[in-house]
């Protein structure tokens, strides 16, 4: 067997490992976020929407579904990683996998790869429960595919990074609890930034919640508050800084060997 053979075997068991573990508990991994999403769009879309009226040229409804989606794909994507890498750090399963002949991106690839597949299996169900409830037409499918997919990568990264910092089962849950859950609900999925005074909108983008959330309502509705290019970009950037710090953390063995 050559080297690239068995890196990407190595890439497959870790992906294979990764996916059967969300799935055999699917109850819990992939039914809430679907419970969630149908609450949102009951109180928010259709109790609150119907007083709200238009958003962006379209109903309330509509305008909100993208964000919903994107918000259950950002949840998924980053709880999955981080809790799968931790739990292989705190039972030593880790220190064999790095020592092992296996390149370091490999590794890294594999479990980012679990998350993104977490990420997507959410948000195809969340999709589905939002044609429950309002009519879903794609505007641009490649834009929508790369968004949720850069998407899932970024925060499966951010995942695993959480995880190789944390000490303990707690640390896990402080990410989500203060940092992701308040630049979610501040990303734009509830409301347009156009409806906020020039500095908060300033202040908004800083948050790169909302360039994800911008470029994903345009692939879905053709309204945009912010550039698409820009958003993509921005996108792209944090990829990149997010894979290449994952990388050293890893290959330094910072925080993962006792």
């Amino acid at each position: 067997m050559n080297m690239k053979a068995l890196y990407f075997t190595a890439f497959k068991s870790i992906l294979t490992k990764e996916i059967n573990r969300f799935t055999r508990i699917w109850v819990q991994t992939l039914v809430p976020p679907a419970i969630s999403m149908t609450l949102y769009f009951l109180i928010f879309g259709n109790l609150v929407g119907k007083r709200i009226g238009e958003m962006g040229g379209v109903s309330y409804m509509e305008f909100i579904a993208p964000g919903l989606i994107m918000m259950a794909v950002i949840t998924s994507s980053y709880s999955n990683v981080a809790s799968s890498f931790f739990s292989a750090k705190f039972q030593r399963n880790l220190e064999e996998l790095i020592v092992a002949p296996v390149p370091h991106y490999v590794i890294i690839a594999g479990y980012v790869g679990g998350g993104v597949a977490r990420g997507l299996c959410v948000g195809t169900i969340v999709t589905l429960v939002a044609l429950f409830f309002v009519d879903i037409s794609i505007q641009h499918v490649g834009l929508v595919a790369i968004t949720v997919f850069l998407t899932a990568v970024l925060f499966a990264l951010a995942g695993l990074i959480n995880a190789v910092f944390a000490k303990s089962y707690d640390d896990i849950s402080i990410v989500p609890t203060f940092v992701l859950t308040p630049l979610t609900y501040l990303g734009g999925v509830f409301y347009s930034l156009s409806l906020l005074p020039d500095f908060w909108q300033g202040v908004s983008a800083l948050n790169p919640v909302v360039y994800m959330i911008n470029v994903f309502r345009f692939g879905f509705l053709g309204y945009a508050d912010m550039s698409v290019p820009l958003s993509v970009a921005v996108m792209v950037g944090f990829c990149v800084g997010f894979w290449s710090l994952a990388y050293y953390l890893i290959s330094r063995g910072i925080g993962l060997r006792s």
